[in-house]
């Protein structure tokens, strides 16, 4: 991709307060029109908001993107909004033991409202702050018990397939156990035997990295670094690793995209939370010492954010749904240009853009020096495209924020508009709300002495 040296925060500070005055509108209109009867609304069909029955897995974004919107603008309403929302409609999804997407539904509604209680944007109310904390620690604790153990005494929070799969979207999910841990919270298990929330997180992405994600040498000599697959099947007889697999992308030895961006943004954040713990928090939890973890967890973030930049998107930053799509190669030397959401062969997916641009920044920031000056430019130039049409819905009539998203590409889940070959002009509640959280990043890095935005208490 095209990094522009120069490119800053203050540049796109302006249009960041357009996404968010935007993504206001879009959460009240959404609001408005929605029935909670059908359950969560998950993607567009024709600029209108749709369900699509799988998992419950978006509708913490529903209400996280009003929360944000306020963050943003400083408009009440949307906070009640989210409050009213969160309140009515999101304990289900703290005690839902049937999915790894703990971090994504209560980190966006009761994680993102207590970050803000603690920034002091809203009024400080002691019940309320043990409302929200009590929520994430439960959450935390259901998204912990989903675990399956490995041959080598570590292990992962296995995904809705059960007990075999390991996804990489997870990566992004886990944080919730990491403010569990923070708010001195632990599992208990049969006989009262207590879990290291922060012990699972970092057994999880030690089994991520070493499993699903590529470096190129060793074992991976035969692959691109950087690479991602989406799932990891493991034999439950004996725990041992078996083999990559793929339910969103291509195959599984092509890179879909946006489980690349869950990749780099959640091991960019979560470099940024482990750096601020005790060396002694690690040895309390078994893992093994903090200077390995971070080294394993920069590893990971750098391999997967280089794979990015050299091979991942096209020349403005956009990506298509997986690097080894079975039409790509029609586009001819696609990296070299802009990217073409209205291509006849295979769609782009901005949604997966938003999510990495975020790691992009996030790791740029914690590693500093000229090599996080890379990371940086990169994400603000990644930044800079999604921020303006084509890729942001404008138009009144679309309840979408972020254009160009894709689902479900294999199961055929995507709307293809009338006289179009390929999915296109739609969003989706997780790209509208990494959006919104890129805006807020963004906005926040402009402005002199403004707090930087964590999932984690700094």
């Amino acid at each position: 991709m095209r990094i522009d040296p120069t490119l800053t925060a203050a540049d796109l500070a302006k249009a960041a307060d357009r996404v968010l005055a935007l993504g206001g509108d879009k959460a009240r209109a959404i609001d408005r029109s929605w029935d909670p009867a059908k359950g969560t609304p998950v993607f567009t069909v024709g600029g209108t908001y749709t369900s699509r029955g799988w998992t419950e897995w978006t509708q913490g974004f529903q209400y996280g993107c009003a929360i944000l919107a306020f963050d943003g603008t400083g408009d009440r309403k949307l906070l009640e909004l989210g409050r009213k929302r969160t309140l009515a409609h999101m304990a289900s999804h703290v005690t839902h033991t049937g999915v790894h997407d703990h971090g994504f539904n209560n980190l966006s509604t009761y994680g993102n409202l207590r970050r803000l209680m603690r920034e002091k944007r809203i009024a400080h109310d002691e019940w309320e702050n043990h409302f929200y904390e009590m929520a994430i620690k439960a959450s935390a604790s259901c998204q912990a018990s989903r675990w399956s153990s490995t041959s080598d005494g570590r292990g992962y929070v296995y995904s809705f397939n059960g007990p075999h799969s390991l996804f990489i979207d997870t990566m992004r999910t886990i944080r919730i156990m990491g403010v569990g841990h923070q708010l001195g919270h632990v599992l208990l298990t049969d006989n009262d035997r207590k879990v290291s929330l922060l012990g699972r997180l970092i057994d999880h992405a030690l089994t991520t990295a070493q499993h699903i994600v590529w470096y190129g040498e060793g074992r991976d000599a035969y692959d691109l670094r950087g690479r991602t697959a989406h799932e990891g099947v493991f034999n439950r007889n004996d725990g041992r690793f078996r083999c990559p697999n793929s339910q969103q992308g291509y195959s599984p030895f092509s890179t879909w995209t946006r489980g690349l961006a869950w990749a780099m943004l959640g091991f960019a954040e979560e470099l940024e939370f482990l750096a601020t713990l005790p060396a002694a928090d690690f040895v309390a939890a078994g893992a093994p010492k903090k200077a390995i973890v971070l080294d394993t967890f920069r590893h990971a973030a750098e391999a997967t954010c280089d794979f990015w930049i050299d091979r991942g998107t096209a020349r403005d930053g956009i990506p298509y749904w997986d690097t080894g799509a079975p039409e790509l190669h029609r586009l001819g030397d696609w990296h070299a240009r802009d990217a073409e959401p209205y291509n006849d062969h295979e769609p782009v997916d901005a949604s997966a853009a938003a999510i990495a641009a975020q790691g992009l920044l996030r790791l740029g920031r914690h590693i500093g020096g000229k090599l996080g000056a890379r990371y940086t430019q990169a994400g603000l130039s990644v930044t800079r495209t999604l921020f303006a049409e084509p890729y942001l819905a404008t138009s009144p009539r679309h309840q979408g924020l972020l254009l160009h998203s894709v689902y479900h590409r294999p199961n055929g889940w995507d709307h293809v508009p009338k006289g179009r070959k390929v999915p296109c002009d739609e969003s989706s509640l997780w790209g509208d709300y990494h959006l919104m959280e890129l805006a807020v990043l963004v906005q926040r890095s402009a402005k002199r002495g403004a707090i930087y935005p964590t999932f984690f208490d700094a």
